[in-house]
This record gives structure tokens, C-alpha cells and sequence, in this order.
């Protein structure tokens, strides 16, 4: 289909939760979705971000229904009282995995409340737990309304730039990008996984991956306490061929509006930076690895989750 990322199709009556909903690709994506007749969730570990980034919404939409979770990804005590607060929704069709920590500084030696290595905890193993508490709601809220419900996870392109070896998940890579890297490449692992054991088991939620290219502050359009004078300016050397954050946006927004979405899919902006939101090819070793690889990852993240996510294991 021609997808126009300025002309969603409606979402009216569908709710969508949003981590990392206070700033750049998360706060847009929650803009959009609200702007396309969704009940949106911000959730962020930030009351007062929160509070903000509502206001930012309604000033740009005036009839949004927007609403905030707290939620610290590096906290599992924390993310398991915002799960018990999503649970009680009326409806939940969707969730986008955002959120996560961008201190690529000392990367090695951070850890989360619960001593995980910080880009992990916060990135691939918050989405373990909190898909664990979740999850049934998203199956359930899905039969009820005969319509699919979506998981969306945030990649990056560094994945397919630069291979890492997943065997020992917790491994924290010296050097703070491989880090990242690591953590996203695992995250693809997990996301394409869950989606097959989804499948398999006849589930009506699908698990689907997103990268946004690089969006860059000097191309965001100004949101009062969102992107304006009072906050922090990063300077990125690839603005001359980068995005903006509203438009880096677009993958994620897409893969979980689009009627026509699958599980298992990914999707990027159609050049390397920025562009139109278009189904890619996944990469092979992260979409299809060997069933031990896929098993051993899924364990490994349910284990330093201290959880078990409520979907049975391939045959």
C-alpha cells in the first residue's frame, strides 16, 4: 500500500503505551499516534517530563486522550508497579519499546538498581519483565476486540553494521557503541523469537522491529519543554544528511498502525539516515539464527529478567 506518514490510518478507539514517551523519537511517535485518534500512554520515570510532554501533545492536538505511567527501565520494582497499572487499562492494542538508556559514556561499568549492565537492563532486559506482567493483557484485549495487537521494538542500523556475538548475553563489550550494539542485536534476536512463539501458538499479538535512521535536534520541530530553548542541544555531524526526531518517528509509528504489518517484519526509513518508513529485509543472523541461538538468548534474558514470559517454547 502507499503509506503517508502525515496521514495515518484512524486509530480511534485503539490505545497504544509509548516508553521513553518525554523526548525525541518516543515523544513524536506519541504525538502522531495521538494525532491519528489513539489513546495514548506516555510512560517515562519522569512525573514531571510526563506532565510536560502531555501538555505538548494537547497544545498540538487539542483533543488528544493522553494519559501518563511512571516507569523507571532501570528499576524492575519499578516496572513491575507500571505493568500492574497497564494491566488495568479497559484496552491496550499496542506497545512501543522506546525507551532505554543513551549514556554511552562508562557504559562498561553502569549498572541498573538491580546491578545489570545498564544498556542491557534498560534497552532488552525492562522489556522482558514488563512484557512478562503485560502480556496476557495484550492477548486478552486483542480477542476481545478482533483485532491484532502489536509489539514494537526500537533498533538501530549499527546492528548490520557491525556483528555481535549474542552467547553470553550479560558479556558487556569494552567499548561503549559495542555495548549498544550488543544490546540492540539481542533485542532483534528476542523480538523475532517472541513473535514466532506468538505464532506458533496461535496468538493474536505480533512482535515487530523498527529502526528510525538518525534524528537530529538541529531538524526537530520545536515542542514547548520538549525541544526549545530550555533543553539540552546535542550537535550531531550527520545533520546535513539526517532527519528530524518527528520523522525518525515514522518506522515505529508505522509498524504499529499499518493494517498490512505482519509479525516478524522491520522497518527502517528507506535511505541509510532518513526517508519514507518501508518494510526492509531483516538481517538473517538476528530474524533467523539457529534454534539453539534463538533458545539460548530467550533464556538467558528470562533469567537476568527473573521472570518467564507467558508464551510456550517452539517444538
Amino acid at each position: 500500500m502507499t503509506w503517508n506518514p502525515a496521514q495515518l490510518p484512524d486509530q480511534t478507539g485503539r490505545t497504544f503505551v509509548v516508553t521513553g514517551a518525554t523526548a525525541g523519537i518516543g515523544y513524536f511517535s506519541a504525538e502522531q499516534l495521538a494525532g491519528a485518534g489513539a489513546d495514548v500512554v506516555l510512560a517515562s520515570r519522569s512525573a514531571s517530563k510526563l506532565e510536560r510532554a502531555e501538555a505538548s501533545i494537547r497544545e498540538q492536538v487539542p483533543c488528544a486522550s493522553v494519559r501518563s505511567v511512571v516507569v523507571d527501565l532501570a528499576s524492575l520494582e519499578s516496572i513491575d508497579r507500571a505493568a500492574e497499572t497497564l494491566r488495568a487499562l479497559p484496552r491496550l492494542d499496542g506497545l512501543l519499546l522506546n525507551g532505554g538508556a543513551m549514556t554511552l559514556t562508562k557504559a562498561r561499568g553502569a549498572t541498573t538498581r538491580d546491578g545489570l549492565p545498564l544498556l542491557l537492563g534498560t534497552h532488552v532486559v525492562s522489556t522482558v519483565r514488563l512484557l512478562a506482567g503485560i502480556l496476557p493483557a495484550l492477548v486478552s484485549s486483542a480477542e476481545a476486540h478482533s483485532a491484532d495487537g502489536r509489539i514494537v521494538h526500537t533498533s538501530t542500523g549499527f546492528v548490520s553494521r557491525f556483528p555481535a556475538d549474542v552467547s553470553d548475553v550479560a558479556r558487556v563489550p569494552r567499548l561503549a557503541l559495542s555495548a549498544y550494539t550488543k544490546a540492540k542485536t539481542v533485542t532483534e534476536v528476542f523480538a523475532f523469537e517472541l513473535d514466532r512463539r506468538l505464532r506458533a501458538n496461535g496468538t493474536p499479538v505480533a512482535s515487530l522491529v523498527a529502526r528510525p535512521g538518525v534524528g537530529v535536534d538541529a531538524k526537530t520541530p520545536e515542542r514547548a519543554g520538549i525541544r526549545d530553548a530550555t533543553t539540552p542541544y546535542q550537535r550531531n555531524p550527520y545533520t546535513p544528511w539526517a532527519q528530524g526526531k518527528d520523522t525518525a518517528a515514522w518506522s515505529s509509528v508505522r509498524a504499529l498502525t499499518d493494517p498490512q504489518a505482519e509479525g516478524g517484519e522491520y522497518y527502517s526509513p528507506t535511505g541509510a539516515l532518513r526517508g519514507q518508513p518501508t518494510r526492509i529485509t531483516p538481517l538473517a543472523r538476528t530474524h533467523d539464527p539457529d534454534r539453539e541461538t534463538a533458545a539460548s538468548v530467550w533464556a538467558q534474558l528470562e533469567d537476568l529478567a527473573g521472570v518467564e514470559i507467558p508464551v510456550p517454547a517452539l517444538r
